[in-house]
């Protein structure tokens, strides 16, 4: 049952608080950040938390569930998988009573202070308050959708702007220094997409100002990175051949084939064929 009101209270849609407090609940400038090594700090000082890998696991889970209930059953199997130790609910509230040592320190409040506004107990479980300040990742939706609606509307120097500041946020792999469990093994592959769907839509409002050597540096990085993406390698053919590299589009194209049948065994979307016979059929010359 507590298992289940979690899964159902996280909305990957939902309006996301951006850190800034609701009506009565001051910002402490508390700074928490997911998007690479876990840190939490206050403002500019913010670094990565110096605390024991499973309270890294512990506040990482309760940061990316923010204003949610996480059951106690959750926490637990996100630290131990499916075979907690008899004293993992003794254990477990010794790792909550050190991350609310952590943010007393950091905040100035009291403990009493930390787990009535920041990290609270709930029926069941835990929650951590983005109110007490901000969320990289809750920052990094925001401004990726926004970004993203600028695009709709045509506002593409605008959309750049979102965009960058959106993916500057990332500073390494998601998590980058803290044990996985279920939880955050689903958030990280769904961070994961969130990102590409900024670096897609970014590359599409470079391409349309113009700003095709930029997106290609870009393009070209990226396709390195996932070699098996075909949205990415997609904008990468359309900016070469755009410049007139109709050549290394089409190669481009070819090395993507191949790798997807060689390592899935199946053949490029209807999508990226319909492009590779659009630059084929196309007049535009260069190499």
């Amino acid at each position: 049952m507590e298992d289940a009101l979690y899964t159902s209270t996280f909305s990957p849609g939902q309006t996301l608080n951006t850190g800034i407090g609701a009506a009565g609940s001051p910002d402490r400038g508390l700074r928490c950040g997911v998007l690479g090594p876990l840190y939490i700090g206050i403002g500019e000082s913010a670094e990565s938390a110096p605390v024991a890998p499973k309270i890294r696991t512990v506040l990482a889970t309760l940061a990316v569930s923010a204003d949610f209930v996480v059951p106690v059953s959750v926490l637990m199997r996100e630290i131990w998988g499916e075979n907690p130790p008899a004293s993992g609910l003794r254990t477990l509230q010794t790792y909550i009573l050190n991350c609310r040592k952590t943010l007393a320190k950091l905040t100035g409040l009291s403990l009493a202070e930390t787990a009535q506004e920041i990290l609270v107990t709930r029926p069941g479980g835990y929650s951590y308050k983005s109110a007490a300040g901000t969320l990289d990742w809750q920052d990094f939706r925001r401004l990726s959708d926004l970004g993203r609606r600028a695009v709709e509307a045509g506002e593409d120097d605008r959309a750049i702007h979102l965009l960058d500041g959106a993916l500057s946020l990332w500073r390494g792999s998601v998590f980058a220094d803290v044990p996985e469990g279920p939880v955050l093994e689903t958030r990280r592959r769904l961070f994961d997409e969130w990102r590409l769907g900024a670096m897609e839509t970014l590359a599409e409002a470079r391409l349309r100002t113009g700003l095709h050597q930029l997106a290609i540096a870009d393009l070209a990085a990226l396709t390195s990175e996932f070699p098996l993406h075909e949205g990415l390698h997609g904008q990468y053919m359309r900016a070469l051949a755009l410049v007139g590299r109709r050549a290394l589009a089409l190669e481009v194209f070819s090395l993507l084939r191949a790798r997807l049948v060689e390592e899935i065994g199946i053949e490029p979307g209807r999508d990226l064929q319909d492009l590779q016979l659009a630059i084929l059929n196309s007049h535009s010359g260069g190499t």
